[in-house]
């Protein structure tokens, strides 16, 4: 396939402008394939040659102005188009394409609970080639109307209002205009829960057999999105630009959600049919901000090329955060703890990687569509979120938000650069903008901040030690010790740093000091040699969570940059995560010691004693949920003591009983969590997962179901994985994500250590023959990981050396390898 460069594109959008789309499409043609029929008018501003885009079945016939076009001339995925005259133009494709099964273009997907089928689009990047013919960029903007013909008892939703036809088909109200990556079809017998709101039409929508989960949610679901809403018309001078808003919770979705204007997709993992925590409630709410803070920043005001991503990603992810905090404190008072445990941790760990980039990468750096889909990640998202946030704190709120709404009415349905955002910032502010713009967003890495105290007696001095080159406005918090030995916060104040000279600190010297104590910068924080010794046995009782969070921060990179034992962080974690209140640090915190210290930083021999320490704090926290008041608290327990089990007889009896004792009850996702444990440590079979498939046969069992499979700890089970991963094409993005997660575990690196060298044998012809989503999946979750030792080191770095890697699998051996040499280094102590 040519992927489309940047030079190509700007070529395109000088020639070409663009007007009306009229695509049709018809679900009733089978199961492999759909029609496509497309008409797309457009004029050509001067002579000349260029191309539309499709990956068609069959091209069945192609027009321009009425003359035939050679079907024979699509070469890989571009039609050519010669001899263009100045003037109007009208181009007719009909063709037939293909389904999909990895989430892109075209999926289509059948419920094993009802044998009910549903369709739906993801057009990001180059994948609305795989629906309909287009000039695939995103500055050439047109009106879209949708018609589809569709299996009776299905509904069809769109971008825009769709009514049903008197001969069955369905029609979409034109869009305005609309960067073709946003045209968005979900089709089938949804379940839908509709609504009004400030004069328009609301929705949220479902597969049929997750009607009762939706249903129970939906007052949740319904007013968190009208709070967000109204938030963002308090916020945005620029209304609401599309007609409707509806949400649809899709299956086997690749990413978190989509933006689409008026058709947001969702993973329909959020659509809970097992009991969740406050914090996985607050991530969909959150997600729901995301993707609507989107409608204005990406969808009305879209970048001109991928080189801009990070402007729809970071903005979205800011203000989601702060949108959020600000709508629904009465349902979640803080969100930014979560970003901060969670999501900014993801992006400092990909800025350290040597795949990093910059927020705003150099034009130079994204040529073409394939180097720009490598910069989806923690970067673009988490990273340049928390450059906006430390923005908004020197800026201030009032001319952040008033340089915003300048760039929505400049730019309202158009397209817009990096240049163009920095210079309406600019325009609201006497501040430096532009250069904070390149010392922040045109540089890679994570400064480190260290405070040095200073003096002695009763006039100490602090000063901030910059290990890196942007400048920081933070918060520093100064406490001491109280009679009880609690610690009292004495001071907050901002400070500039790189400091003019050390600040004064009136009073004994203080017990701890944190900085950025807001967590309003993006930097790794140190602590002078007291503050550590008191971080580290008394960190449960700083009485502000969001400043214990920037502290379970440090603590964490402290571990991740060899300065800090493992062992001490769990050691930490026993002594004060049984006594923290915050559910979101409770969370983070057992994440990394379960998935890094446990599984990666401390050497196999040690891994059963870090085991038994986080069991050890998770049954703390369950005899401290014994009464009931914290179910979220108590499910994280549960959940843990069930990942990290080292012997069956507890769990087993867990599902026999099919409850933990005190409660809660067994769920589905308890109970495949409780099989999937069990299959690794030798204790289920084959027989058992059948009953437990045949109890739950619904989408979410059958991913059970497959994952459990991979974890028995046979080789006639590790084969039969493995062949279905790499061998064939059967498995959808889902079931093959499923498999690979059963399949490598630290308790059977005996039994797979063949794998290691298999795997990159195999996985760099399956990305070719599946593409980037399968590949994406196959270098994150298929990927040795466990396997930390020196050749397999050698063998990964050896082999990203050969030619034939896809950009997408390169990219994430790149990142696993570096984390793979971090683990070893680690362990060494170096």
């Amino acid at each position: 396939m040519s992927v489309l460069t940047r030079d190509e594109a700007q070529t395109r959008a000088r020639l070409l402008d663009v007007h009306h789309y009229a695509v049709e499409l018809d679900f009733t043609t089978g199961d492999d394939t759909f029609d496509s029929a497309t008409t797309i008018r457009f004029t050509a501003r001067t002579p000349g040659d260029t191309f539309v885009e499709l990956k068609p079945a069959a091209l069945r016939s192609a027009t321009l102005d009425g003359a035939p076009l050679d079907p024979e001339a699509l070469t890989e995925n571009r039609l050519p188009l010669t001899g263009l005259t100045e003037g109007e133009h009208e181009l007719r494709i009909d063709a037939s394409m293909r389904y999909s099964r990895t989430g892109e273009g075209m999926h289509r997907f059948t419920d094993p609970t009802d044998d009910e089928s549903y369709v739906y689009t993801q057009l990001f990047m180059e994948d609305v080639q795989r629906v309909f013919a287009a000039f695939d960029q995103p500055d050439l903007k047109a009106v879209f109307e949708l018609t589809v013909t569709a299996p009776e008892g299905w509904t069809v939703l769109a971008n825009s209002v769709t009514e049903q036809q008197e001969d069955g088909r369905w029609k979409a109200a034109p869009t305005p205009l609309l960067s073709t990556y946003f045209v968005a079809v979900a089709a089938g017998p949804w379940h839908s829960v509709r609504t009004e709101h400030a004069g328009l039409p609301f929705g949220i929508h479902c597969r049929r057999s997750l009607a009762p989960y939706l249903d129970a949610d939906a007052d949740e679901l319904l007013d968190v999105t009208k709070a967000l809403y109204d938030r963002y018309h308090e916020k945005f001078t620029e209304p609401y630009p599309f007609d409707s808003y509806d949400q649809a919770f899709v299956p086997e979705f690749n990413a978190g959600a989509m933006e689409n204007p008026g058709l947001v997709t969702f993973r329909d993992e959020f659509v809970f049919r097992s009991a969740v925590t406050d914090t996985e409630r607050q991530t969909r709410a959150m997600v729901i901000a995301h993707e609507m803070a989107h409608m204005w920043f990406g969808d009305l005001v879209t970048l001109r090329w991928w080189d801009d991503i990070w402007l729809n990603e970071s903005f979205a992810e800011y203000m989601g955060y702060q949108t959020l905090n600000e709508a629904c404190s009465d349902r979640f008072p803080d969100t930014w703890i979560d970003f901060g445990v969670t999501r900014k941790a993801w992006g400092s760990d990909a800025d350290q990687r040597p795949s990093t980039h910059p927020v705003a990468p150099d034009p130079d750096a994204v040529p073409d569509t394939a180097s720009a889909l490598l910069n989806f990640d923690g970067i673009s998202y988490a990273k340049g979120a928390s450059a906006l946030r430390q923005l908004v704190a020197w800026l201030g709120e009032k001319d952040f938000l008033a340089g915003i709404n300048t760039h929505f009415r400049r730019h309202r349905f158009g397209n817009a650069t990096l240049a163009d955002f920095i210079d309406n910032l600019a325009s609201a502010t006497d501040r430096d903008v532009h250069g904070w713009a390149e010392q922040w967003l045109r540089t890679t890495g994570v400064d480190t901040l260290t405070p040095r105290l200073t003096g002695e007696g009763d006039r100490a001095g602090l000063a901030v030690d910059r290990d890196g080159a942007r400048p920081h406005r933070i918060a520093v918090e100064i406490y001491d010790r109280d009679a009880s030995a609690a610690l009292v916060l004495r001071e907050r104040r901002e400070l500039d740093v790189p400091q003019q000279e050390p600040v004064e600190l009136p009073g004994p010297r203080p017990a701890l000091v944190v900085l950025n104590g807001e967590d309003l910068t993006y930097a790794k924080v140190r602590f002078d040699g007291t503050s550590l010794e008191t971080a580290l046995r008394s960190l449960s009782r700083i009485p502000d969570a969001l400043t214990r969070a920037v502290v379970w921060n440090a603590l964490r990179d402290m571990v991740r940059d060899g300065e800090l034992e493992p062992v001490a962080y769990l050691e930490t974690a026993l002594a004060h995560l049984p006594e923290e209140s915050e559910l979101a640090v409770v969370q983070g915190v057992l994440g990394f010691a379960r998935t890094q210290i446990a599984d990666r930083f401390v050497p196999a021999e040690d891994r059963p004693a870090a085991l038994a320490t986080i069991n050890a704090i998770a049954r703390d926290l369950l005899r401290r949920t014994e009464d009931g008041d914290a179910p979220g608290l108590r499910l994280t327990a549960v959940r843990t003591l069930i990942d990290s089990a080292t012997t069956p007889d507890k769990i087993a009896s867990w599902l026999d009983e099919g409850t933990v004792f005190g409660g809660p009850e067994l769920d589905p996702e308890l109970r495949w969590r409780i099989l999937a444990r069990l299959a690794v440590l030798g204790a289920t079979d084959e027989t058992a997962i059948e009953a437990e498939v045949a109890r739950d046969p619904s989408a979410s069992g059958q991913e059970g179901a497959a994952r459990c499979r991979a974890s028995l700890p046979t080789p006639e089970a590790k084969a039969a994985a493995w062949s279905a991963m790499f061998a064939s094409d059967d498995l959808s993005n889902y079931l093959f994500t499923a498999t690979a997660h059963g399949f490598w575990q630290p308790e059977q690196s005996d039994l797979t250590r063949p794998y290691v060298t298999r795997f990159y044998e195999d996985a760099p012809a399956l990305a070719t023959r599946r593409g980037p989503a399968i590949a994406e999946a196959a270098g994150r979750y298929a990927f040795p990981a466990h396997a930390i030792d020196e050749d397999s080191l050698t063998t990964g770095r050896t082999r990203l050396t050969q030619p034939d890697l896809t950009p997408a699998l390169h990219r994430k051996l790149i990142d696993q390898l570096d984390d793979l040499a971090r683990s070893l280094r680690v362990r060494s102590g170096n």
